[in-house]
């Protein structure tokens, strides 16, 4: 079994091998239920002893049959081999895998792949801890895609978090000034994960904010002028 380092941060992170793998094997992986060429030639010398002895199989199509495993074995082997490639190209890609419990139940894994495991020509995954099998995945993500899909969840988590627009306050200033601050942020991709809608009840936001702000100050001003006032009246009082 082959096994290619994980690494973090820029350094190999040790691991015990063949006793942790081996127990997470036995979680996600399944007996290798495939024909070998051992076998192959265990049923054919069967075949060859109990054959009807009135009836005997040619030579030519025991020949034949070979030919035809022999094939099939070196497809096999090929299909192994890009597999194994494949493998080892997804080492700190992002992946989506769909996995059926004995129960029949699928569920859905998303994670990163931190190093890949190789055994009897098959290649495992592995993704938050556990060994998943290559026939387990069902989608590599583009990490631009994910950044802009993470994106939008957040400015949507905030957004639909804010009160009626009618029940704004000015306690809300921050909120709305981070979903602003956002939404400027962003590149035009990531922008395109917005609906036109989110787009505009967000504007909605922003400007009544401003707006509100704007009194706000406009009032502390005023207020801030008769207290100046006020002083100014009482300092001539007492001049008097």
């Amino acid at each position: 079994m082959g096994v290619v380092q994980e690494v973090k941060d820029g350094k190999f992170v040790e691991n015990n091998s063949a006793a942790s793998l081996a127990e997470a094997n036995k979680k996600k992986r399944t007996g290798n239920d495939s024909l070998d060429k051992d076998a192959f030639l265990q049923l054919l010398v069967a075949q060859m002893k109990y054959q009807d002895p009135l009836e005997p199989t040619s030579n030519t199509e025991y020949i034949s049959q070979f030919a035809t495993f022999s094939e099939l074995e070196q497809m096999q082997n090929m299909s192994a081999s890009m597999d194994l490639f494949r493998a080892s190209s997804l080492v700190g890609q992002t992946v989506l895998l769909k996995v059926t419990d004995s129960e029949g139940r699928e569920t859905t894994v998303q994670g990163n792949v931190d190093y890949v495991v190789y055994e009897r020509n098959k290649a495992y995954l592995s993704v938050n801890g556990d060994l998943y099998s290559m026939d387990d995945l069902d989608t590599v993500a583009d990490p631009t895609y994910l950044e802009a899909y993470r994106l939008g969840a957040e400015f949507l988590n905030i957004l639909n978090k804010l009160p009626a627009i009618e029940h704004l306050t000015l306690a809300d200033r921050e909120k709305v000034e981070k979903l602003d601050k956002m939404y400027q942020d962003m590149n035009d991709y990531q922008k395109s994960f917005l609906t036109a809608e989110q787009v505009e009840k967000m504007n909605q936001y922003v400007k009544k904010m401003k707006d509100m702000v704007a009194v706000a100050e406009a009032n502390k001003g005023d207020s801030d002028k008769d207290d100046a006032g006020k002083d100014d009246d009482g300092d001539e009082g007492g001049d008097k």
